[in-house]
């Protein structure tokens, strides 16, 4: 088999349909928004970085990786949301719906600034979606 040959066996075999699957495809029950409060506290943590250093670099290098955190917080805040909660949790929380609304709004909201107050509002939010969550977890 020529070289040629063989890279093109290699990329047929590698850009061939695969089958993924979804966090929720095995039902582990490993869910916990302490990932989501994690990435928060990043996020926060690197916003108040940005305000603490007068290097152009570093300043950007914060930003970078804030962004990248809050999309995780996004990330995770969904995964809960529609892979965890289930509809008798909103029968007996009916403002879950609308706190994961602010959560996430607010994971987009961070992406976009480096107001602290925006990093803590975030971080209530998820708060709030713990407390919710641990008390479902001793149901």
């Amino acid at each position: 088999m020529s070289f040629t040959s063989r890279v093109l066996s290699c990329l047929d075999r590698v850009s061939a349909p695969r089958t993924a699957h979804a966090h929720c495809d095995l039902p582990c029950g490993v869910y916990d928004p302490a990932q989501a409060r994690i990435e928060a506290e990043s996020v926060k943590g690197c916003i108040q970085k940005f305000h603490g250093s007068d290097d152009p670099e570093f300043r950007q290098r914060a930003v970078f990786i804030k962004e990248e955190r809050a999309e995780l917080v996004k990330h995770h805040l969904w995964v809960l949301w529609t892979d965890y909660f289930k509809p008798e949790h909103l029968e007996k929380y009916p403002e879950l719906h609308e706190i994961f609304w602010k959560a996430t709004k607010a994971a987009g909201e961070v992406k976009k600034t480096e107001d602290v107050a925006v990093a803590d509002r975030l971080l209530e939010h998820i708060g709030e979606i713990d407390r919710i969550f641990w008390e479902t977890k001793k149901a």
